[in-house]
């Protein structure tokens, strides 16, 4: 059942596929609203948010959506290969912040010595709900899909190089808008990959083997039945 699921080739696969994305998503926000409120600095793409949003007064999900279209227009111009889970991703994650922060159901750290704690349990979060996105195989986000986009047309720069890069724009540009640097920055930016292999090897999950469903394709199963 597992596998015919993960090839969404059928329209009841697809369906059930956007509902595990949209979960997923949605306590991956969670976890974004942790790493917030551990109130020590946020990540480098939550750093760009904050500041879109403390500088144009509008709530981080906005910001968070129009930067993820945004960055979704730029991934079409590069003509990378685009989901449904991609348009889920925009949407979702910001406004499942926004719904918590309402919640008020974790308050911001007021000292380090718990900050470090919460920002360390967001990222797990963070990467275990990334598990559950990506098996449902109908694309990846939208900041991952302009990061191998860009690799591929720079082919003689390392791919951590433009990962580096691309955050360190991202965290600039967030910083001279308002948005919180600090030591929660770097945290993120040096265990969320680690924190991630970690997760991953713990569900023996291999990214690498996930084949992720076009938008086109989706859209031709849901109405003909058929996958190209």
């Amino acid at each position: 059942m597992r596998r015919n699921l993960r090839d969404n080739r059928s329209a009841g696969a697809i369906l059930l596929n956007m509902l595990l994305a949209a979960v997923s998503l949605f306590i991956n926000g969670f976890g974004i609203y942790l790493t917030i409120q551990a109130n020590i600095g946020a990540a480098p793409w939550d750093v760009l948010n904050l500041g879109l949003s403390r500088t144009l007064g509008i709530l981080y999900g906005t910001a968070s959506i129009a930067v993820s279209c945004t960055i979704l227009v730029i991934d079409i111009l590069l003509k990378e290969p685009i989901g449904i889970a991609m348009f889920i991703d925009a949407i979702v994650v910001g406004k499942a912040v926004d719904f918590f922060n309402w919640t008020h159901l974790v308050p911001p750290c007021q000292s380090p010595l718990i900050g470090v704690p919460v920002m360390i349990a967001g990222l797990f979060v963070l990467a275990y709900t990334q598990y559950g996105y990506m098996i449902a195989s109908l694309g990846c986000g939208p900041r991952d899909t302009l990061l191998v986009g860009l690799a591929k047309r720079m082919r003689r720069v390392p791919i951590g190089a433009v990962s580096i890069g691309l955050l360190s724009l991202a965290t600039l540009t967030g910083w001279l808008l308002g948005g919180p640097v600090g030591i929660g920055t770097l945290i993120c930016a040096f265990c969320t990959g680690p924190i991630m292999q970690f997760a991953f090897h713990s569900v023996r999950f291999d990214a690498t083997r996930v084949h992720h469903q076009h938008l086109l394709d989706s859209v031709k199963v849901c109405f003909t039945g058929s996958k190209s």
